[in-house]
């Protein structure tokens, strides 16, 4: 399918410039590169730049704040890259980064490494050193004479698609080489480097309009003739990636037609429904024990593995996650399948998880049922009993969200890596599709924080945080949310340490590990910056406080003192680390 992005969407009137142009270039203007670079983003649908200036990329900033994309000025880049991440996932655009020289585009790189793990489309634009200035210590210089060049500014591991803009003649050929790479299925990460004497070189050549064609992958009559033949030969099972959140409304019609059990990746909850009485849980880090139960006493002839890698977080790579007769897996990626379990049996499908998924219910009538009637294992959440500290237990607070966030509003949920992560996936439960996000791929401290921002700005509403206090210490981005009055709540989980890293350390054997953090009164800090908060000491205070951050205009921050001795629900995550030799048993 063709997708235009018309005159009329590149000039939608947007709040936070101040000044516009049209989107499409005429023969008889004369442009910049900058300029060009610019007016072909916005043809590409880009609604959204984050970044953080300097000299060597003003002529591209300036550009930006002159066209229809929305631009915001950041406090730190890899927290630009990340709000990159969650920004293209609430909006389903394609969003850019913009940093200058040196150490602006070495920030951003664990943002925008994390962006290809997640399988985002983000366009890293950055500015190197002129030609002529090259080898002489130019003020942050960035040429081959002071930064590797493989991996930042070619195609590789970071980046689907890379190079230093040296003429407007590349022009075409760069766009054309975007269109292709955001029309594919997919994640799709571009860095785009142009040097400052060249942003401000005047444009020599036309620019072709374009025309984004999204490709769709799809397995042919044969393969799904297979695939309906492995699921028929017993009862299966349907294992939920976040690379199916297209397809919800399929998986379910599939999943009642057959009677399978139906379990889920942290990146996967709420595509299937948890209170479907076939959700037996969520797999992996913070998942639940039903699950493994499941295995083990109705372990099914085959698993269809819809959208995941299987990677470590999402199955730990444990055998008891091995079907009967071998895993059909299905992925857009066709090196993902067979990669986490490489000895086990696997059906490989290359294909748009939607669209298989909907010719298969071509040959699962409705009242058919594959399963046998024994009764499903169902996820067991913790019991909630008040605290006996002066402290707030962990469980006690994600019931609280669950009624006043999950349940009593519309907001996105968010959780950053570590114990605010397992807290998030075991006790909080979705029924829809869109409402939890969570990075398990690079999984890097940092990314929550920051991204809230660009969630919460994309979907134009609220967007919680569930975070710790390292993290919220190491790069959030209040500040910024503070300045362009995005709602985003932070929840803080503050416990006066890393403590998966000292749970873990005592798990695995260590001893004696200093995770301790000063203890932190966020509030005050971000009051200092403009945010509102509020201090949650006691648990009769949780549900006040949560009401009064989700109906709050601006940023909140509501910052909870936890008890830290309660354990988190982590110990998948340390029986692999010692399964690795990572042990002092």
């Amino acid at each position: 399918m063709d997708v235009k992005f018309q005159d009329t969407q590149a000039n939608t009137t947007k709040e936070l410039n101040s000044s516009k142009q049209p989107s499409h270039s005429k023969a008889s203007e004369t442009l910049s590169v900058a300029e060009a670079v610019v007016k072909i983003l916005e043809e590409m649908g880009v609604e959204y730049a984050f970044g953080v200036s300097g000299g060597a990329i003003a002529p591209v900033w300036a550009a930006l704040h002159q066209s229809s994309i929305q631009v915001l000025h950041f406090r730190h880049e890899a927290g630009a890259a990340f709000a990159a991440i969650e920004a293209h996932f609430a909006s389903d655009r394609p969003v850019v980064v913009f940093t200058t020289t040196g150490p602006g585009i070495t920030n951003a790189l664990t943002g925008l490494l994390a962006a290809r793990w997640e399988g985002a489309k983000v366009i890293f634009v950055s500015a190197s050193t002129s030609a002529p200035q090259r080898g002489r210590w130019a003020c942050q210089e960035t040429s081959t004479y002071t930064m590797p060049s493989a991996g930042i500014f070619t195609s590789g591991q970071i980046f689907h698609y890379a190079t230093t803009l040296e003429s407007s003649d590349e022009l075409p050929e760069v766009s054309r080489r975007l269109a292709l790479g955001l029309g594919q299925p997919g994640g799709f990460v571009a860095h785009i480097s142009i040097p400052t004497n060249i942003q401000t070189s005047s444009l020599k050549t036309s620019l072709p309009r374009l025309t984004l064609s999204h490709g769709v992958v799809t397995a042919d009559e044969e393969t799904i003739a297979k695939s309906v033949q492995l699921l028929s030969e017993g009862p299966f099972a349907i294992w939920v990636g976040f690379g199916a959140r297209g397809a919800a409304k399929e998986i379910r019609q599939l999943a009642e037609r057959t009677g399978a059990a139906v379990m889920c990746s942290p990146r996967g909850k709420g595509i299937f429904s948890e209170n479907h009485p076939q959700f037996v849980g969520v797999t992996g880090f913070g998942g639940h024990e039903s699950v493994l139960r499941y295995m083990q006493e109705q372990r099914p002839c085959h698993i269809l593995v819809l959208g995941t890698r299987l990677g470590e977080f999402t199955s730990f790579w444990n055998p008891v996650m091995i079907p009967r007769r071998g895993f059909l897996h299905v992925d857009i990626d066709p090196e993902v399948p067979g990669t986490a379990y490489p000895s086990s049996e696997t059906f490989a499908v290359h294909s748009d998880v939607r669209l298989f998924v909907k010719r298969l219910l071509r040959y699962f009538p409705e009242g058919l049922s594959l399963s046998t009637a024994r009764s499903l294992p169902r996820p067991v959440h913790n019991i909630v009993h008040s605290s006996t500290t002066d402290r707030v237990l962990p469980n006690i607070l994600m019931n609280v969200i669950q009624q006043v966030i999950v349940e009593g509003s519309d907001a996105l949920v968010m959780a950053e890596g570590g114990n605010s992560f397992a807290w998030a996936i075991n006790l909080l439960q979705f029924a829809k599709p869109g409402r939890f996000r969570v990075s398990t791929g690079f999984s890097s401290m940092g990314h929550t924080v920051t991204g809230v921002v660009g969630a919460a700005l994309a979907r134009k509403g609220k967007a919680v945080a569930i975070v710790g206090d390292g993290s919220m210490l190491m790069l959030s981005e209040v500040n910024t949310a503070v300045k362009y009055q995005i709602p985003a709540v932070w929840i803080v989980l503050n416990d006066g340490r890393y403590n998966m890293c000292e749970q873990g350390m005592a798990s695995v054997g260590f001893q004696g590990a200093d995770t301790r953090i000063p203890q932190v009164d966020f509030v005050k800090i971000v009051q200092g910056m403009g945010s509102d908060g509020v201090r949650v000491e006691r648990e009769y205070d949780i549900q006040a406080a949560l009401k009064k951050a989700i109906t709050a205009t601006g940023p909140f921050v509501l910052d909870v003192v936890i008890d830290p001795t309660q354990i988190a629900p982590t110990q998948s995550r340390n029986q692999s680390l010692i399964s690795q030799g990572a042990t002092n048993y």
